[in-house]
């Protein structure tokens, strides 16, 4: 066969150059028309400086859909949060301070009618049918009990582990899209036991070095850098560049590229749970390349967000991510801490700390005897004047009919005691069948939504949130630099994470402090949350911005310089009346004497008084 001509060659490449130009072309039309798109969705060049004269919520609404055609197309996630999170509605609480997985529906921890797909898809805005319950289940899906062991002997040897830990495990490494045969996992107190754990089993005393990848001070990472510095270890954090707050690449390509022999450990998330600044798969390549042990923190990702990452490809040696019970409801829960099969025997063997959990099942039994007990001993009125209540003909009357498939985590957790629950026999019969499942309508409903939709609707909602904090201005405002609202991190983008930081100023210029803007919020039933940004680098003309800017924040040991901000986190289940509440509610600072009425009406109320 004969070698293509040198002429050929050239033309192929070429050719392959111009599409190459072409996609990159097509790529940055497409994010400018996003960006266009963003700006359009509220009142074109239009600014709000009167709290009281804000579009309503439908109004802006149909403009969001007019400038994102395919939002409705994520309306599946509205469907499911009204029928298995109505709670959300009824109660009227906003949750933007949630990140990780949820694992249970609210629907399934109350034990209601269990919504078949067919029902969900056939009313998107109808509440749940009404429905029996018969107690309310309040008390924890699962206890945890603490296990004395180094973190390698629990990955080799394992143990004797309950059906839902078996059954737990089985379902969080399917929804990860993880592989039993190339990792081992281990289930922690919270996020902050698996670092301490991973730290104290990691060999720092050989291999001596920490590099961590975070622009925010976190609990979880201090607990680990601790533990590193008193075995000796050298601790490096990347900085990130002021204003936009990415990786200093510079930087962080020398830290990675040092010459030595065995490197160490470098911690990175694949973007920032703060400020949504989103990171490159390549540095776990740059450092695995350089001889590194890789660690990858998927806590800041939202659900399906896995399945952009190749583990294949990259592979880490630890994995670590977070998993609640109830989103909006409960947010305890657990961490799961993830080791590559093949980096099992690099961890101490002799290294006991701390962390390890056993998941037990909760007594179902014992829960339905302390209900009746308790139910017994407060009631006043007579069984007969019960039956005659207009309550009590309403529970009945339910019961009385042909039961839905009703799947409560009592009976799905409590694997022994199905047949003394206080329950009908032909809900008891339909539940048997399913016995052998863990239902976990949380991580279900997450795959059902599946990653385009959820992210999708993230982005949708998370750029039109900085759009419309951005519109907001003092009045008289002629200092274009003191807005109501500054965004830390990146601002309109296509590409960014779904998290915001932000800070709230005064008409002076002056800004408010987080935590005030956060107690005003919770007493309007929005819960956000604060955080410190660290690290920042800051080029020379940037100078001036730097000192007026940073902060300091003083621990037991050491002071830290950095940057105080809000912080809010879009959601599987966050819906666009959410973020418009937020966002009336940041509105109503640009009343000058708002947060000195806000201290007066709540010690009128006798309720504690707001500290400014």
């Amino acid at each position: 066969m004969q070698s293509p001509c040198f002429k050929c060659v050239c033309c192929q490449n070429s050719q392959e150059n111009k599409t190459h130009t072409s996609k990159i072309s097509t790529i940055i039309t497409c994010h400018r028309e996003f960006v266009d798109a963003v700006a359009s969705s509220i009142q074109p060049n239009s600014h709000f400086t009167n709290h009281e004269c804000l579009p309503s919520c439908g109004e802006l609404f149909a403009s969001l859909k007019d400038a994102y055609p395919h939002y409705s197309q994520t309306n599946l996630a509205d469907e499911i949060r009204a029928h298995e999170y109505h709670h959300l509605s009824l109660s009227k609480h906003v949750c933007l301070d949630y990140i990780g997985n949820g694992l249970f529906s609210y629907y399934q921890q109350q034990g209601k009618y269990h919504p078949t797909d067919d029902s969900i898809a056939s009313s998107s805005s109808a509440p749940p049918p009404p429905t029996l319950q018969l107690a309310s289940l309040n008390e924890p899906f699962f206890n945890i009990s603490y296990k004395s062991v180094s973190l390698s002997t629990q990955l080799l040897y394992g143990g004797q582990e309950s059906d839902l830990e078996c059954k737990m495990r089985q379902r969080i490494m399917k929804y990860m899209n993880i592989s039993k045969y190339e990792y081992s996992m281990v289930f922690t107190a919270n996020q902050s036991c698996a670092f301490k754990l991973l730290a104290d089993s990691y060999p720092f005393e050989s291999n001596h070095n920490l590099v961590t990848v975070y622009d925010h001070e976190n609990e979880a990472v201090e607990g680990m850098i601790n533990s590193a510095k008193t075995r000796g270890s050298r601790v490096v954090s990347a900085e990130f560049t002021w204003p936009n707050l990415r990786i200093n690449s510079r930087k962080l390509r020398k830290t990675l590229g040092v010459k030595k022999k065995k490197r160490g450990l470098f911690v990175f998330p694949l973007q920032s749970k703060v400020t949504g600044v989103k990171y490159s798969y390549q540095w776990m390549n740059i450092a695995q390349e350089n001889g590194w042990h890789v660690l990858f923190d998927a806590s800041a990702l939202g659900p399906k967000d896995m399945e952009t990452l190749g583990l294949s490809i990259f592979q880490p040696d630890f994995l670590i991510c977070n998993f609640y019970k109830v989103f909006g409801e409960n947010p305890s829960g657990f961490c799961c801490l993830f080791v590559k099969n093949s980096s099992i025997s690099q961890l101490n063997k002799s290294s006991t700390s701390l962390g390890i959990i056993s998941l037990v099942p909760v007594d179902a039994k014992s829960f339905e005897d302390k209900y009746a007990s308790s139910s017994s001993s407060s009631s006043t009125s007579s069984e007969s004047d019960q039956e005659n209540s207009a309550e009590f003909q309403e529970i009945k009357q339910v019961s009385d009919q042909e039961p839905k498939k009703i799947t409560t985590l009592f009976e799905v957790l409590n694997w022994g005691n199905k047949s003394n629950m206080n329950r009908s026999k032909k809900v008891e019969s339909n539940t048997s069948t399913r016995s052998d499942e863990l239902e976990c309508r949380g991580l279900d409903n997450a795959d059902k939504l599946g990653l385009i939709l959820t992210s999708t609707r993230a982005r949708y909602l998370t750029n039109w949130l900085i759009n419309a904090l951005t519109r907001l201005q003092h009045p008289h405002a002629e200092d274009i630099h003191h807005p109501l609202v500054k965004i830390h991190g990146p601002k309109i983008h296509f590409s960014r994470g779904p998290a915001v930081a932000f800070n709230v100023f005064d008409w002076k210029g002056q800004k408010i402090d987080p935590t005030l803007v956060q107690k005003l919020a919770d007493r309007n039933n929005i819960s956000l949350s604060c955080a410190f940004l660290q690290h920042i680098w800051f080029s020379k003309m940037y100078d001036d911005e730097k000192k007026t800017i940073l902060e300091t924040l003083k621990s037991s040991d050491h002071k830290k310089c950095g940057v105080s901000v809000i912080t809010v986190s879009i959601g599987m289940m966050t819906n666009f009346e959410d973020l418009y509440r937020l966002w009336s509610f940041i509105a109503r600072f640009l009343d000058a004497d708002f947060v000195e009425k806000e201290r007066w009406r709540y010690k009128a109320l006798n309720q504690t008084t707001i500290e400014v």
